[in-house]
């Protein structure tokens, strides 16, 4: 039997598991079940208190959950201060493949994590599946432009995995949370954390949003994104952008989703007046039902909508979404 399937998770302002930890929770139990061996989640955290609360929560996606309390992380940089301590528990119980959600955070820990372990990281997955006694992993590359599978011949291996690529979905029962302390040999050098600037928060966040309507260079100005936001209201989900319109400044960087954005997984994505291209594409492709307005029938994004409405935006999007609230009078 290979080794445990290992799920990282990362915890938000709140001290729990990000959506994306949940995520990357699901798909290291579902590939266990796959392989045939034990999944398990680690949580890293300061403060007893905290990292047990946080296990809990993680606990509900995995049938064992180690916290570690590292209270030397409090007021610091997360990937030095936890990768020491995360590669100390990896090589005493050897996993076969530790997953880490492919954060800013998460992308820190897992490259101090690999030069400690010296172990091979496979960025970027898009889609990870056990075959033939390894995890054969899908990225996206190039933009989005080429799609690779990759199979490790190492017997352990780190996988960065992107936001959106599975669902997240609660355990038939709730798993047990075992307090480890790992024994420390290699300490890195810490970074103290001396200011942090809280972004403009959206009235909606597109990070876990089931309905996003997102508008591009289309909308004309930042005026535009009125009738953006007002059909977003009418059906109760957040707002999005691309990169254009979040460069040109009129709408906050928290909203872009795509290559240099967020990757986000709705049930239903809205594309009003945005073309398509690649880089945008990578951040929604995912998404449950795409639907697109746009008045040029050879936008890229007309290949791969699953409904393409032809038209002028600003005459569309008013009258859905007056239908939309007459029907909700």
């Amino acid at each position: 039997m290979p080794g445990a399937i290992w799920a990282i998770a990362e915890l938000d302002d709140d001290g729990q598991p990000t959506r994306l930890a949940q995520e990357v929770a699901t798909l290291a139990r579902g590939l266990a079940g796959t392989a045939g061996t034990d999944a398990a989640g680690v949580v890293l955290g300061a403060g007893e208190a905290t990292v047990q609360a946080a296990g809990t929560a993680l606990a509900a996606y995995l049938p064992v959950v180690l916290t570690v309390d590292v209270p030397a992380a409090a007021g610091h940089a997360t990937a030095a201060a936890f990768a020491p301590a995360l590669a100390a528990l990896v090589l005493d119980r050897k996993p076969a493949a530790v997953l880490v959600g492919a954060s800013p955070d998460g992308k820190d820990l897992a490259g101090a994590l690999a030069a400690l372990l010296d172990r091979v990281v496979l960025v970027n997955a898009a889609a990870v599946r056990w075959t033939d006694g390894a995890p054969r992993v899908e990225m996206s590359t190039f933009g989005g432009r080429l799609v690779t599978q990759s199979l490790p011949t190492v017997d352990e291996v780190l996988i960065l995995v992107r936001p959106g690529s599975t669902t997240a979905e609660p355990a038939a029962r709730p798993g047990v949370v075992t307090a480890v302390t790992p024994a420390v040999t290699d300490a890195l050098p810490l970074v103290r954390v001396v200011e942090r600037v809280a972004a403009e928060a959206a009235a909606a966040s597109i990070d876990d949003a089931r309905i996003i309507v997102a508008g591009g260079r289309g909308v004309g100005g930042p005026d535009g994104f009125g009738v953006i936001r007002d059909l977003a209201d009418a059906l109760g989900g957040a707002v999005g952008a691309t990169r254009a319109v979040v460069d040109a400044g009129w709408i906050a960087y928290s909203q872009q989703i795509g290559q240099t954005g967020k990757i986000v997984k709705p049930a239903l994505y809205m594309a009003v007046g945005i073309s398509g291209a690649i880089q945008h594409k990578v951040g929604m492709q995912t998404s449950g039902t795409i639907v697109a307005i746009n008045r040029d029938p050879d936008a890229p994004i007309v290949e791969f909508a699953d409904l393409v409405v032809i038209g002028d935006l600003f005459e569309i999007v008013p009258r859905l979404t007056a239908a939309l609230r007459a029907r909700q009078a």
